[in-house]
C-alpha cells in the first residue's frame, strides 16, 4: 500500500468519524435525560481529537513526498 491509498483511507475514516460527531451532537440535542445527554456530548468531545489525528494524517502521507510540502512537526522525528 502507497501513502497516496493510505491517504485516501485516513480521509475515508475521518468523514466516518466526523459524521458519528454530527449524529451523536444530534442525538445529544433530542435525549431528554440531562445525564445521557452529557454522556453523549461527553463522547462526541472525545472522538475530536482523533478526528483532527485522522485528517492531519491524511495531509501528511498524501504530500510526504512532495518537496514543497512543509511536514507538520508533531509527526517528524
Amino acid at each position: 500500500m502507497t501513502l497516496l491509498e493510505m491517504s485516501a483511507l485516513y480521509a475515508e475514516s475521518a468523514d466516518r468519524i466526523r459524521t458519528r460527531i454530527v449524529q451523536l451532537r444530534a442525538a445529544a440535542r433530542a435525549e431528554m435525560d440531562p445525564e445521557a445527554a452529557r454522556r453523549l456530548r461527553l463522547r462526541a468531545e472525545e472522538l475530536q481529537p482523533l478526528l483532527r489525528e485522522t485528517r492531519e494524517l491524511a495531509v501528511l502521507t498524501a504530500r510526504y513526498y512532495d518537496r514543497s510540502y512543509h511536514k507538520h512537526e508533531k509527526y517528524t522525528l
